[in-house]
């Protein structure tokens, strides 16, 4: 490699932090690399994640299955998870005395359950390595140069300038990052936002706060994608893994849209409105004397089972030898196909990501090298790159942060 190069990690967040110890470990140490951040603290989004429990990642092992957890850079992820996995974010942390352990949905959290125990090991990780990490460092420009020692000088806010040979961009979702890129030639996809729950318009559905359908399938009308997973009634609307895999799915339609859709609500699990229809038929010749709202079939919580009876106009003692064909008619619509308007987005938690980034053609996903700027590398978020709720979009954060350090080394040992 000649002199010592000078690496510059523009992000101290969890891709970053991240790729300036796998580029540390890659290159045995024999790098000057530096961590520079515009706010006054590290790991930030880290620190909320999982409710402050921090979700690292997903017990999901396969390569494939686990690249279809992303609405934008599925095809990508899907060899780079060949590469690093999480599998490999497990041993990781365990090499440093950091267990996780799965939840039943699969999610993974320290066994802890504190995002600290995850921050204190990357800090303590950096300090060992002697990488420094630069606060209130706002970027302003950076400048690719011909025939210099370094190949780029970086501007930051207060006039001060310094050079460097390779430059990692671990930025997330920052449009003043993007316009800087905009200037090297790269096109950015407009971003929108992913991971974010349903607002519905005022239902006394709302009334139900807290309770849990257990094994929902939801779909924007006319012709959306379905999603489908457990779903949580909430006193604007609609959360939940279900929910929240359609905002990340349907995230660039419904923007478009202003999030006013129109939603069509399966709650039996993906039964069909026929199915429904016949059970309901056989009910009424096998068990006539019994009540409809003892809901024997569907696993239901019993509340949510009167609110649809209340919605079908069925009274709640009815028995089966009374039901009208109309009404099991309506029974079985507003289990399989309930209308209810979204009218605006809410959030997640404290957590925010992003569909859109610098457009994934333009990078080498082989080194998570700029296909226009040698020397340029990106990881994380900042990429046109996410993943729906799970630990899916730290994994893609661990992963190309992986493969831009073994890229970089290539770039600097050949």
């Amino acid at each position: 490699m000649g002199k010592k190069p000078k690496i510059a990690v523009i992000g101290a967040g969890a891709s970053g932090c991240f790729a300036a110890l796998q580029i540390y470990e890659s290159l045995a140490g024999k790098a000057s690399i530096q961590i520079f951040e515009r706010s006054k603290e590290p790991l930030a989004k880290l620190r909320v994640s999982g409710g402050g429990r921090c979700n690292v990642t997903h017990q999901l092992f396969e390569p494939e299955l686990l690249s279809l957890r992303y609405p934008r850079g599925q095809k990508e992820l899907r060899w780079a998870f060949e590469r690093f996995q999480p599998k490999d974010t497990i041993a990781w942390f365990a090499k440093r005395g950091v267990a996780l352990k799965a939840e039943p949905d699969g999610r993974m959290f320290p066994i802890t359950d504190k995002s600290e125990t995850i921050i204190n090991c990357f800090l303590d990780e950096l300090k060992s390595n002697q990488i420094p990490v630069h606060f209130e460092q706002g970027l302003v420009g950076i400048y690719q140069l011909e025939n210099q020692i370094e190949s780029f000088r970086l501007l930051w806010e207060g006039g001060r300038e310094e050079f460097f040979d390779i430059v990692v961009m671990a930025t997330g979702s920052n449009r003043k990052v993007w316009t800087i890129l905009e200037k090297l030639g790269h096109s950015i996809i407009d971003p929108v936002p992913s991971l974010f729950t349903l607002t519905l318009e005022n239902t006394d559905l709302m009334e139900l706060t807290g309770l849990v359908v257990p094994n929902a399938e939801i779909r924007i009308l006319p012709k959306g994608k379905t999603q489908n997973g457990p779903i949580l009634i909430t006193h604007w609307g609609l959360s939940g893994p279900c929910a929240l895999r359609l905002s990340a799915w349907e995230a660039r339609t419904l923007f478009e849209a202003n999030y006013k859709v129109d939603l069509s609500l399966n709650w039996v699990g993906g039964v069909s409105t026929p199915n429904v229809e016949d059970f309901y038929f056989k009910k009424k010749e096998t068990n006539p004397s019994d009540k409809v709202s003892q809901d024997p079939n569907w696993k239901l919580p019993s509340r949510f089972f009167d609110w649809i009876l209340k919605e079908s106009k069925i009274r709640a003692n009815k028995r089966y030898s009374d039901l009208s064909k109309s009404e099991i008619r309506d029974l079985s619509l507003n289990l399989t196909q309930k209308k209810l308007q979204m009218v605006a987005k809410g959030v997640f938690k404290d957590e925010f990501v992003t569909a859109g980034g610098v457009n994934r053609k333009e990078i080498q996903f082989q080194t998570m090298e700029s296909k226009l700027c040698k020397g340029l590398f990106f990881v994380g978020e900042v990429i046109d790159v996410d993943g729906i709720t799970g630990g899916f979009n730290f994994q893609n954060a661990w992963t190309t942060s992986v493969i831009a350090a073994q890229g970089i080394r290539k770039t600097l040992v050949t």
